[in-house]
């Protein structure tokens, strides 16, 4: 019964305009003059045709709303749907077909990103898992070296951090642009490594480090300490210097291991660790500098390395005013 009135609906416009035809064919028969029985057949005939047209259309409708409903059924959505009826019906079967070609589109691209949030995430955890290890072991001494400890517990912090800032970074932004004099943000990410500075006997050179930025504070202080963290991470002994140049551009410069020609093109991309980052003990993960250049693209600023093995790396950010990016 549904489908019977879901058809009438459908086509009451076109039913309607056969009724009105019908009654002023009998009308104009009643009026001529023409006996009452002839109006009669030919009312029941134009009543029988009528019928006759809605039964046939009626089980074409109910046959058309079988095979859609059976396709709707089917969790994969068949791109191939039934034989639209009519040009309109057409329109919006292909309106459908694009709409899954995006869907699928979106679908692809969010399967692509959660396999690689899965795979750096399970990178993280077997890095994260050595400090942690290493906090196990000094907890077993009688007297841990309470130094080393706070060692440990640093590099858990900083992963961590740089956990968190690859979430916030796919998950949402939450930048505050204003303007920022640099000395103080420079001071922050410093102090933060000054520990490390000093247990691994590294000189820092500070400064003059002068000027104001338009930049989120928060962010350029979070790229500073991945900076930071790679200078010191591959610099044995030497030194490592932070200062600006006119642009403002900010400047980490070190006197450490240096990165092969062939990394040089590569070091931004997400995962890639290069030689320095195979070698030893392995703690690179191949996300610090791709963070970076991230969060250089959303504030709009510019990132640039410059190194060649054994003659240390120089960073480059390039903070001089110029449209946010939007990835």
């Amino acid at each position: 019964m549904r489908t019977v009135l879901g058809y009438l609906r459908r086509n009451a416009g076109a039913a309607a305009l056969f009724a009105l035809f019908s009654a002023i064919f009998a009308l104009v028969f009643y009026l001529t003059g023409a006996p009452a029985a002839a109006v009669g057949y030919a009312a029941a005939l134009c009543a029988a045709v009528g019928l006759g047209c809605l039964a046939v259309g009626c089980a074409r409708y109910a046959a058309r709303r079988a095979r859609l409903a059976a396709a709707l059924r089917d969790p994969a959505l068949p791109v191939e749907l039934p034989a639209p009826a009519d040009e309109t019906e057409a329109d919006y079967q292909r309106l459908a077909l694009a709409l899954r070609g995006e869907l699928d589109r979106r679908q692809a691209e969010a399967d692509s990103a959660l396999a690689d949030r899965l795979d750096w995430f399970t990178a993280w955890v077997h890095q994260i898992k050595t400090p942690i290890a290493g906090l196990g072991l000094l907890l077993e001494d009688r007297e841990p070296d309470r130094g080393e400890m706070k060692n440990q517990l640093f590099r858990v912090e900083q992963y961590a951090e740089m956990a968190l800032g690859y979430l916030r970074l796919d998950g949402g932004r939450d930048l505050v642009i204003a303007r920022h004099e640099l000395d103080p943000i420079a001071r922050q990410a410093v102090k933060k490594y000054a520990a490390w500075f000093i247990r691994r006997g590294v000189a820092l050179d500070y400064g003059p480090v002068e000027g104001t930025a338009l930049t989120d504070g928060k962010w350029l202080g979070f790229v500073l300490e991945q900076l930071l963290s790679n200078a010191l991470k591959y610099t044995p002994s030497g030194s490592v210097s932070v200062s600006t140049e006119p642009g403002p551009v900010l400047v980490v410069r070190d006197t450490g291991l240096g990165i092969a020609a062939e990394d040089l093109p590569l070091v931004f991309e997400k995962g890639y660790t290069g030689f320095n980052g195979r070698r030893g003990d392995g703690r690179s993960t191949g996300i610090g500098l791709y963070l970076c250049r991230r969060v250089c693209r959303m504030l709009g600023h510019g990132i640039s390395i410059r190194s060649a093995p054994g003659q240390g790396t120089e960073v480059r950010l390039d903070l001089t005013e110029r449209p946010l990016g939007v990835e």
